[in-house]
C-alpha cells in the first residue's frame, strides 16, 4: 500500500485545502511579478480573499470529494470550471467594491496560472499513482504474467484495458486488441496496439504466446459470441467476457465484472428488457400471492416482486423443502420486515378448501399462478395427475381470485400449449381457456404469458446436459433436428411481471423470442464452455423422441393473430372464437371424469376438448 492510500479522507481533504491555499498565494504573487507591479502592503488582503473564495468554489463543485489518483478528463474539466468561477467571483467583488488599484491583467494571469498549477498538482497525484502501479507490475516476473488478448477495440475494450493497467495484482499483460473495423488496425489504445481482425486470431495467438482472451463486445449477439468462442477454442486459449450492456451501469466496465462465457450469451438474440417503472405501480404496497414459489420461475418471481415493495408477499408451494429454502432466502433479503411482510404457505392448489381459507384471510390484490406439473414424459404416464394439478389447480385459483375480487391474475403458460401433442401441453392449453372464459365475466384482470424453455430451470435440458458432462457423458439428445425457443430465468420473470402492467383482461402475451435454437448446437456449446471437446472428451448420443415430444414448438396458433403492445418485444395473441359455455361444461366433466377413469380414457376426453379450442394445424 502506498503512502497516499494510508491517508484518511479527512486528512486528504485538509492536505488538498492547504496545498490549494499555498498554490493560490504563489500564483497571485507570481502574477504581480510577471507584469512587474509593486506588491504594496495594501494588497496583502487579496491573499485571504483569493483563498477563501477559491476554497468555497471548490467545495461547491465537490472538488475535494474526488479521488484524484483515479481522475479522468471529466474531473479535470470540473476543476477548471471551479477555478474559473472563483476567479470570476473575485473579479466581480473587486469591481463592485472598486478595490482595484493595480493592473486588471493580474487577475487574468492569476487565473491562467491557477489552471496550470492547481490542475498540475492534481495530475501529479494521478501520475504518482500510475508510477506506483507500474513499479508493482515490473516486480512481477515475466513468467508469472498472463499474456492477454482483448477482442473488441471499442469503449468496453478500452475501459477493460485501462482497468487492467490499474490493478497490478491481476498479473495480466495485455499484448494487443483484435477488431474487425479496419480503421482501427495499427492504432494504439492506452499504448496497446490493435493487432488484427478476428480472422487473424489464430496466428496472433501463436506468434505472441497468448494464454487468455477477453471478449469485450457487450453488444454482440449469440451468433457473434459463438464464432469468437470457436476461434478461441481452436487455439486452445481460455476466454472470458464482459457483462451485457444491460448489466453495465453508468457505461463503466470493471475487471471485477469479467466472467466466463455463459450459455445465455449464446442465445440468438439480445435479452429482452422491460419497463420497470410501470411494473412498480401495480405491485407497490399490494398483497401479492404467488403459487409455485419454490420452483425456478416462482423463486425468481419472489426475488423480483420484492424489489417493488409489496405490502405482503404470500409465497405458496406444496413442497416443504422448496418453501423453506425460498423463505430463508427472502428473510435474509428482507431489510424492511415492518414494511414488507413475507408469509410462507405450504398448500396444494388442488385443495380448494385450504385455498379458500388463504384467500379469506389475506385477500390478495395480485395473484401469480406458477404452480404446475411440467415434465412432458412424466405427464404422458400420469394423465390424471396432469389434469388434477394443472387444470383443477388453475380452476381453483381462477375461481377464488374472481370470488375474492383481486385486481390482477397472471397465469404462466408455455409454448407447449400451442397445438399440444402431450398431456402437459394440453393441460396448459385448457388453463389458458379457463383464464379467458373467466376474464369475460369478471372485473379482475385475468391474463396469461406464454414462453418457451427457460435456461437453467429445474428439469430443463441445460442442467441435465451439465450433469451428463460432469459424469463424462454421453449427452443424450432425442433428435438431431430438434429445436426450442429459449429465454433466461430473469428474462422470463420480468416478462411475467410486465404482463400485469400491460393487461386489460383476457390476453395471452407472447414474447418475441427470436429464432428457435437447435438442441444439438446447445449441447455442443455446453461441451465447449466446459473446456472439453466433442467426440474426444464427451460423446453426443441420439436416443429418439420421448413420449409426447415434438421436434419443434411454436408460440402461437396459425389463426391467432399477433398484436403489438407498447413494449416492442411483447405481443398479444388474439384468441379465435369458440363456444364458451360448451367448453366450460366439457372442462367440468373432464375434472369429474379424471377422478375415476384410467389415463387413456382421460387423455381421450382431454384432447377432444383441445380439438374444439384450436384451429386446424397447418
Amino acid at each position: 500500500m502506498s503512502l497516499v492510500d494510508k491517508i484518511t479522507p479527512k486528512q486528504r481533504k485538509l492536505l488538498l485545502i492547504l496545498a490549494d491555499s499555498i498554490v493560490t498565494v504563489f500564483t497571485l504573487y507570481i502574477s504581480f511579478l510577471i507584469i512587474q507591479a509593486p506588491m504594496l502592503t495594501g494588497h496583502k488582503w487579496l491573499f485571504p480573499l483569493f483563498i477563501l473564495i477559491r476554497i468555497i468554489a471548490f467545495k461547491n463543485y465537490g472538488v475535494y470529494m474526488f479521488l484524484w489518483r483515479y481522475a479522468s478528463i471529466k474531473e479535470t474539466v470540473i476543476l477548471a470550471k471551479a477555478i474559473t468561477l472563483s476567479s470570476l467571483l473575485i473579479m466581480s467583488s473587486l469591481f463592485i467594491t472598486k478595490s482595484i488599484d493595480f493592473p486588471e491583467s493580474i487577475l487574468f494571469i492569476e487565473w491562467a496560472l491557477a489552471i496550470i498549477f492547481i490542475g498540475g498538482s492534481r495530475i501529479c497525484l494521478r501520475l504518482y499513482r500510475d508510477y506506483i502501479v507500474s513499479i508493482s507490475i515490473k516486480k512481477i516476473k515475466k513468467e508469472d504474467q498472463v499474456k492477454v488478448l482483448i477482442i473488441g477495440a471499442g469503449d468496453a475494450g478500452a475501459m477493460i484495458a485501462r482497468e487492467i493497467q490499474k490493478v497490478a495484482s491481476l498479473k495480466y499483460n495485455i499484448v494487443g486488441f483484435i477488431d474487425d473495423e479496419e480503421t482501427k488496425l495499427g492504432q494504439y489504445i492506452h499504448q496497446i496496439p490493435v493487432l488484427g481482425t478476428t480472422k487473424e486470431v489464430s496466428d496472433i495467438v501463436v506468434k505472441n504466446n497468448i494464454k487468455e482472451a477477453i471478449i469485450a463486445i457487450p453488444s454482440a449477439n449469440g451468433k457473434a459470441i459463438r464464432n469468437i468462442m470457436e476461434l478461441c477454442e481452436r487455439t486452445k486459449i481460455k476466454f472470458k467476457t464482459t457483462p451485457g450492456l444491460y448489466d453495465i451501469i453508468g457505461g463503466k466496465v470493471s475487471v471485477n465484472q469479467l466472467r466466463e462465457v455463459r450459455i445465455e450469451d449464446l442465445l440468438g438474440r439480445k435479452v429482452v428488457q422491460t419497463d420497470l417503472s410501470s411494473i412498480s405501480k401495480y405491485l407497490s404496497n399490494s398483497i401479492v400471492l404467488l403459487t409455485g414459489a419454490g420452483g425456478s420461475i416462482g423463486s425468481e418471481l419472489c426475488r423480483q416482486i420484492y424489489q417493488f415493495n409489496p405490502k405482503t408477499l404470500l409465497i405458496l408451494d406444496n413442497s416443504e423443502n422448496a418453501i423453506y429454502n425460498i423463505n430463508m432466502e427472502m428473510i435474509k433479503k428482507n431489510i424492511n420486515p415492518d414494511k414488507i411482510k413475507i408469509v410462507p404457505i405450504i398448500a396444494d392448489v388442488k385443495n380448494q378448501l385450504h385455498l379458500r381459507k388463504i384467500f379469506s384471510k389475506y385477500k390478495p390484490d395480485v395473484v401469480f399462478h406458477a404452480a404446475a406439473y411440467k415434465h412432458v414424459p412424466l405427464m404422458e404416464e400420469n394423465t390424471a395427475a396432469a389434469v388434477e394439478n394443472n387444470i383443477v389447480g388453475t380452476n381453483n385459483m381462477i375461481s377464488l381470485t374472481h370470488e375474492f375480487k383481486a385486481k390482477e391474475f397472471v397465469l404462466i403458460s408455455t409454448d407447449k400449449a400451442v397445438y399440444p401433442k402431450n398431456n402437459m401441453g394440453a393441460s396448459k392449453r385448457i388453463c389458458e381457456v379457463l383464464m379467458q372464459i373467466q376474464a369475460k365475466q369478471s372485473k379482475t384482470k385475468f391474463t396469461a404469458v406464454r414462453f418457451g424453455n427457460v435456461l437453467g430451470s429445474q428439469g430443463s435440458v441445460v442442467p441435465l446436459f451439465k450433469q451428463q458432462i460432469s459424469e463424462g457423458g454421453p449427452i443424450t439428445l432425442t433428435h438431431k433436428d430438434m429445436t426450442r425457443f429459449f429465454m433466461t430465468i430473469p428474462e422470463a420473470v420480468r416478462l411475467v411481471i410486465q404482463t400485469g402492467a400491460l393487461s386489460k383482461g383476457g390476453e395471452i402475451f407472447v414474447l418475441d423470442m427470436g429464432e428457435p435454437v437447435k438442441i444439438l448446437n446447445l449441447a455442443k456449446d455446453l461441451i465447449h464452455l466446459s473446456g472439453l471437446e466433442e467426440g474426444k472428451d464427451v460423446e453426443i448420443k441420439f436416443i429418439g423422441l420421448r413420449p409426447g415430444e415434438k421436434l419443434n414448438e411454436v408460440l402461437f396458433f396459425n389463426k391467432e393473430s399477433l398484436k403489438s403492445t407498447e413494449h416492442n418485444k411483447i405481443f398479444v395473441a388474439k384468441p379465435f372464437n369458440y363456444n364458451t359455455n360448451a367448453i366450460k361444461t366439457d372442462i367440468d366433466e373432464l375434472i369429474i371424469f379424471s377422478k375415476n377413469s384410467i389415463n387413456s380414457e382421460i387423455r381421450k376426453k382431454l384432447f377432444s376438448i383441445i380439438n374444439k379450442t384450436q384451429p386446424k394445424e397447418n
